[in-house]
């Protein structure tokens, strides 16, 4: 992997641990319910999922 391709890589590793932060997870716990689960969870498992993806996209991409 070439070296942009591992300063992507850094920098979702660095908006992950900003998205996954105790004060900003807190703003999404709440009793309030979307589709049946309660928000933290939502927010907690889409970040997750985006971050899965974003990093396959990243590696089957520019994959050499």
């Amino acid at each position: 992997m070439k070296k942009r391709h591992q300063q992507k890589m850094l920098i979702l590793s660095v908006v992950l641990l900003m998205g996954f932060n105790i004060p900003l997870v807190l703003l999404f716990d709440s009793s309030k319910c979307l589709l049946g689960f309660p928000v933290i969870y939502v927010y907690i498992f889409s970040i997750s999922l985006l971050s899965v993806l974003i990093s396959l996209l990243i590696v089957n991409r520019y994959d050499e």
